[in-house]
């Protein structure tokens, strides 16, 4: 354990991080899995909505730094073609 004030901070500090990012990225991943659920259901209108939150979460955690941007870029891109494929 950290005997040093900041190290002990620098301990908290991480925890802390360590769960927003965790939530962040389940958040991420659930998004993503309800639009491959409409899409399964061949529901266009339902894969259409999920799709709009979905990529609002992507470019969110992407700009805080959770995913790179150019795997946001390319996660929206293949659920985009998927759901276009739709109709």
């Amino acid at each position: 354990m950290a005997n040093i004030k900041s190290a002990k901070k620098r301990v908290i500090t991480s925890a802390k991080r360590a769960e927003r990012n965790k939530s962040r990225k389940s958040a991420v991943k659930t998004s993503i899995k309800k639009v491959y659920a409409a899409i399964d259901a061949n529901d266009k209108a339902a894969a259409s909505e999920a799709l709009k939150a979905a990529i609002g979460e992507m470019e969110k955690a992407g700009s805080k730094g959770l995913f790179h941007k150019g795997t946001v870029s390319r996660k929206v891109s293949r659920l985009s073609k998927a759901v276009n494929r739709l109709g």
